[in-house]
């Protein structure tokens, strides 16, 4: 071989014509072609009796595809392989749906194709209102497939557990139990906390816009604001503000302490530090390691205040019903022996049949517009979902009788539970009743958990002046 033979030939240089003719044929020489992807088709799924869009109605196809409505009752449906023909829909909404046809199906026909709206018009089968989802991510996230809702900023947070509210300083303290993030399964088990006005929504209909002030921690996730003394999670619940001798109005809480499964190891009480923004150990009230059973007298479930016949003011603490009573000031709160124990009653009768329900866990609350006390709770293994139902009651008295009770909201095998009331969110005299619960795959008969919406909060609406429940203005005999 000659040392010409090893000379690299150098190709000439191409001319202006041949570099225009590959970019032509080839596209730009920094990125590849790559194949535009079908536009979505929107299906916006409403009530049929007032046009409201419905969350979480859920289609499924015969092949077992599952696409979920966010809070604007939205669907963005992008798959490939049904676009252009006709396909079947069965439609699932907890409370929510549309007639059988001939078969016992509930569905709907649609041909989904790029770029189109469709509608699917629902009918509520449940006295509740569904107004949307109040916590987690993804509130807007199939609306936003389709370059809706561009300004809605989601929460850093997955999904939490378990509402406790108390106005506090002119806001409306919100605190959940357990909180999941994206970055693993385990998150944050000692409260995560969050502030929002007294009266944060405007509207009381969907879709819910949700904006909460969360206290975070360096890395701008929400950090749990309760991390009491001892290992495991640590959950507050009789969330209240109260003055003390001196006028000064004081954030307190009474805590438990878990271990697995599910037990209480501890229980005592704190209160929220201003500066820190988080709870502090006030006092430990009981403690498994000493012997005995957690006392029966003391405080669980969402407080609620009350003046008696003789015109003394109580503070009383039930989930749901009052089990103790006590005076609304910090230092009788904070002293076990000033504490007075009520015996709830263990049962309602059912309006629509001769059977006993039996609360599990709520919250009570007085109401103006009726001019009585009303509460939602969920049934003990009700069906046809254990501890997916829920009920409404009234009573003259916190102390009762309350009843009859009528069931407002069903879920289809799935758990909704720690109801929660929301009465300063409404204007006094309104007609408008609003709740929250967790909505959790949790004590169900092994249900597909359902995308984004699993373990979150959700809120509904009672419309007090609705038909259905006047039967509970009638006294329980």
């Amino acid at each position: 071989m000659t040392r010409s033979d090893m000379i690299p030939i150098r190709p000439s240089k191409p001319t202006a014509a041949l570099l225009l003719a590959a970019f032509l044929l080839c596209g730009s020489p920094n990125r590849a072609a790559e194949p535009t992807p079908p536009k979505s088709c929107k299906i916006l799924v409403v009530d049929k009796e007032n046009g409201w869009p419905v969350p979480l109605v859920e289609l499924r196809t015969t092949n077992h595809a599952r696409f979920v409505t966010d809070n604007a009752g939205t669907i963005a449906l992008d798959d490939p392989a049904l676009m252009n023909q006709e396909i079947w829909f069965d439609v699932h909404g907890h409370g929510y749906g549309v007639k059988k046809d001939g078969f016992g199906f509930r569905g709907v026909r649609l041909t989904p194709k790029p770029g189109e709206t469709l509608k699917v018009e629902v009918e509520r089968t449940i006295v509740a209102k569904r107004i949307g989802r109040l916590t987690g991510a993804g509130l807007f996230a199939e609306s936003q497939k389709l370059g809706e809702e561009r300004d809605w900023r989601d929460a850093p947070l997955f999904g939490c557990d378990s509402v406790q509210n108390a106005a506090y300083g002119g806001k409306m303290f919100w605190a959940w139990g357990d909180t999941t993030f994206a970055r693993y399964p385990l998150g944050a088990f000692h409260m995560t906390s969050a502030t929002t006005a007294v009266r944060p929504f405007d509207k009381f209909e969907p879709p819910l816009r949700p904006r909460f002030d969360y206290f975070l921690d360096d890395r701008k996730l929400p950090r749990g604001v309760a991390p009491m003394p001892g290992p495991g999670p640590t959950w507050i619940t009789g969330y209240v503000a109260l003055p003390d001798k001196t006028g000064r109005e004081r954030l307190v809480g009474c805590y438990r302490k878990i271990q697995p499964p599910l037990d209480v190891y501890e229980s005592g009480l704190c209160v929220w530090n201003d500066d820190r923004e988080a709870f502090e150990h006030l006092k430990t009230i009981w403690q498994k390691s000493a012997g005995g059973k957690e006392p029966q007298l003391n405080i669980d479930g969402h407080p609620a205040f009350w003046t008696d016949d003789d015109g003394k003011r109580w503070l009383l603490f039930g989930n749901p019903l009052p089990r103790v009573k006590l005076e609304p000031t910090f230092e009788a709160w904070q002293d076990p022996s000033k504490w007075h124990s009520l015996k709830p009653q263990e049962s309602l009768a059912a309006a629509d049949s001769d059977r006993q329900v039996k609360p599990h866990s709520g919250s009570i609350a007085w109401n103006a517009y009726r001019r009585r006390w009303v509460t939602v709770f969920m049934e003990t293994f009700g069906k046809p979902s254990a501890f997916g139902e829920l009920w409404y009651a009234e009573a003259d008295s916190p102390l009762g009788e309350w009843g009859p009770a009528i069931k407002v909201l069903s879920h289809d095998n799935y758990t909704f539970y720690n109801p929660r009331l929301h009465p300063e969110f409404t204007p006094e005299d309104s007609p408008i009743l609003l709740f929250e619960g967790t909505y959790t795959q949790q004590f169900a008969d092994r249900p597909q958990p359902t995308p984004r919406y699993d373990y979150n909060q959700i809120l509904y609406r009672l419309d007090l002046d609705d038909a259905a429940l006047e039967p509970a203005q009638t006294p329980a005999k």
